[in-house]
């Protein structure tokens, strides 16, 4: 690992002292900061001499406070670093991480109140992070923000893959628009089916924002190290096409109690004219602190099935009674209660996934709706709802984990709040002790409907502030974390790596949502949006697109195995049943072979919305693995192997859509082929409308593995 730093304290450049320029290393970007006449921030940026971001206001609005920090600022003072360093992250899609940047902190002094602010620019070659700094200091201790007032001025009516800024809920099909269009489009994209849901805008939009300008630049507005303070959305003027800050509020409708000496997230802007370089920009990551929890070996991706699908599908129920209207833990007597005969969470149903899993090598078994309290655990701002401890009369705990051990397989703890923090901070130390005494190193939490307190939603302050001490708390206990209706992901799992996945998102189960369900693009959007602050269980893997519920899974069995490249996770389930894969065993192949941490990822074709080619070196080998998925329209892709390694050959196997297949009408229709390929090789696929294709790449050992096939 190499480190250059080089530090100076100087006024930059031909810049009067109350405006300085900063440059990436590569020269390509630069931005540019100063006061205005009234002492107001401002910067711009641009990329390759094309504006990015116009002149651009900095500062926060304080609640209850003689003065905010907006403006009548006068610069105090100026220091320039340059870092460059590479780290290894413990899981990834890359082996390693260069972290190269060139910084600008300047400290500014508000005249009147002699309060001190730092705005911290670090301005790398794949874009820009800023943030703001409060030191310790007499006149600015204890202050409540009453607003963020960031500004991000775009230079034009931009096209944009948005979902509606909501306080509660992600879990939103993406627009495509001009930014002129989004609040004419606002209601229709506002999909009222979620179970807990607070607009507060008919121009507010979530990040990680995706655009891309009529002159070919990409443009990705996002936030990092979103830790001690609330989620920004942007609200957008649609007259100018300026976008400000809008942060959650509490219960209390302040957004966010601050305490100096403090910081904010860092604001992001990822760019480039290429979208590849967009999927491929690990900046997110970099502006967040290297790993805290320094023995990680216990940390480790992980391929499961689960019986869950049985329950999004309407195939069973996460509860075992239907005889009781409500349930008292601690009270009611489900020994006496007669099963409703449809619970999925059986000691029985458990062993037939334990079964499959370690027949087809997966790591693990999630297991959900194995605890008493589903009976009435929804829609009653219920606060003891769950003790997470309680397994129910059907559910052998500690048989299962035996069996489970026995066969090679772990099984993942299931943890759903139904919202109640308090309740699950109560509880979280003993349900973490009974993991641990069972053999249990993963959970997936869950919060889903409205967060209790009431009056609190998914994403304040003190809600995030609940997911990091749950994140910090399973690591005391050496547990991985998959958190679900949790806030979006901010490039956290560098800092705590044993974040090993987030939804976030619309994931596959609203595929079985009916008329909900997730768009053919969905997935071609998803990478650049989501998934810049990190993985997402995304829960792939359908091959029965027809589900029990009357359902449609917008998708072909060729897409649904790309996803396990595209979609990058290092926390990857096979979402269907055993039945199903068993049906379609040859393509099953696949998702047994597919590696799930990389040491290179090659990002070959890319357009937001449209298609997305990935390819990926397995770690610690010499086989790769490549993903294609598509939107509304085929797609012929072209793609060249000059990535592998010289003097090798591979056995690619190509699972692609046949001619025929159709994501609603043929789903199932796919072609399997054998060829030799090389570095010099050069492939042809089309892809159907939300279709792709997979291809296995095994580095060959043995002249006899290649007999009968041809070369590519």
């Amino acid at each position: 690992m190499k480190h250059f730093f080089l530090v100076s304290i100087l006024w930059l450049g031909l810049f009067t002292a109350n405006a300085q320029e900063l440059k990436s290393p590569d020269g390509h970007f630069s931005m540019n900061f100063s006061l205005q006449i009234d002492g107001t921030p401002v910067y711009k940026l641009i990329y390759k001499d094309k504006e990015v971001i116009k002149t651009s206001k900095l500062g926060l609005e304080l609640k209850n406070d003689k003065k905010s920090l907006l403006n009548d600022f006068k610069v105090e003072d100026t220091k320039t670093v340059t870092v460059d360093e590479s780290w290894k992250p413990v899981w990834g899609e890359v082996a390693s991480i260069r972290n190269h940047y060139n910084e600008l902190a300047i400290t500014l002094n508000q005249n009147g109140s002699e309060r001190k602010m730092i705005i911290r620019f670090r301005l790398f070659d794949d874009g820009l992070g800023f943030r703001y700094e409060f030191p310790q200091q007499k006149n600015l201790v204890y202050f409540t923000i009453k607003e963020e007032r960031t500004q991000f001025a775009m230079t034009g009516d931009h096209t944009a893959y948005w979902i509606p800024g909501d306080y509660d809920t992600q879990e939103y099909n993406y627009t495509t628009s001009k930014l002129s269009e989004i609040k004419g489009l606002m209601e229709k994209a506002y999909e009222t089916g979620n179970v807990s849901q607070t607009s507060f805008s008919p121009t507010g939009v979530q990040t990680s924002l995706m655009m891309k300008s009529a002159d070919g630049l990409y443009i990705n507005l996002h936030e990092a190290a979103l830790i001690n303070y609330s989620c920004m959305h942007l609200n957008l003027n649609d007259k100018n096409f300026t976008f400000e800050s809008w942060l959650t509020p509490d219960s209390h409708g302040d957004k966010g109690k601050m305490q100096a000496p403090c910081k904010t997230p860092w604001r992001t802007i990822i760019v480039s004219d290429d979208a590849r370089n967009i999927l491929a920009s690990k900046m997110t990551y970099n502006l967040n602190e290297p790993s805290k929890i320094k023995e990680t070996s216990w940390i480790k991706p992980t391929k499961y099935v689960g019986v869950w699908w049985e329950m999004i599908s309407g195939k069973s129920s996460w509860s075992y009674t239907d005889e009781f209207p409500a349930v008292q833990l601690g009270v009611t007597d489900f020994s006496k209660a007669r099963p409703n005969g449809h619970h999925g969470a059986t000691t029985t149903n458990v062993k037939r996934y334990i079964d499959f899993a370690a027949k087809n090598g997966f790591d693990a078994v999630l297991v959900e709706g194995w605890n008493t309290g589903w009976e009435d655990w929804f829609g009653h701002a219920k606060d003891y709802v769950f003790d997470f401890v309680t397994p129910y009369p059907d559910f052998d705990l500690k048989g299962l984990n035996e069996y489970a051990h026995s066969k090679g397989v772990k099984l993942i703890m299931h943890h759903e709040t139904s919202g109640s923090i308090r309740n699950y901070e109560r509880h979280m130390d003993e349900a973490y002790k009974l993991m641990k005494q069972h053999g249990y190193d993963a959970v997936k939490s869950g919060y889903v409907g409205n967060i209790l307190p009431i009056g609190e939603t998914h994403y304040s302050q003190w809600t995030n502030n609940h997911y990091q001490y749950a994140i910090e708390k399973a690591a005391d206990y050496q547990i991985m974390v998959n958190a679900h209706e949790a806030v979006r992901p901010t490039g956290i799992a560098r800092t705590y790596p044993n974040l090993i996945g987030n939804e976030a998102a619309r994931g596959t189960e609203y595929q079985a949502f009916g008329g909900e369900r997730n768009q053919p693009n969905h997935v071609t959007i998803l990478p650049f949006t989501r998934l810049i602050g990190g993985p997402m269980d995304y829960t792939p893997g359908i091959f029965q697109m027809d589900v029990t519920n009357g359902s449609h899974v917008n998708a072909t069995i060729a897409n649904q195995l790309a996803l396990y490249v595209t979609m990058y996770s290092p926390l990857q389930m096979a979402a269907d049943f055993p039945e199903n894969y068993e049906r379609f065993a040859d393509a099953f192949q696949f998702i047994k072979d597919v590696a799930i941490d990389w040491d290179d990822s090659k990002y070959l074709e890319a357009e937001p919305g449209q298609y997305i080619t990935v390819a990926r070196k397995a770690k610690g080998t010499n086989n790769w693995f490549i993903g294609n998925v598509t939107g509304y329209q085929p797609f012929t892709s072209k793609i060249s192997f000059d990535f592998l390694d010289t003097d090798t050959q591979y056995i690619a196997t190509i699972y692609s859509d046949a001619k025929d297949a159709d994501y609603l009408k043929n789903p199932q229709a796919y072609n399997i082929r054998k060829v030799i390929v090389t570095k010099k090789s050069k492939i042809t696929q089309v892809s159907v409308p939300g279709g792709g294709y997979a291809i296995s790449l095994i580095a060959v050992k043995h002249k006899s593995e290649t007999k009968g096939l041809k070369t590519l």
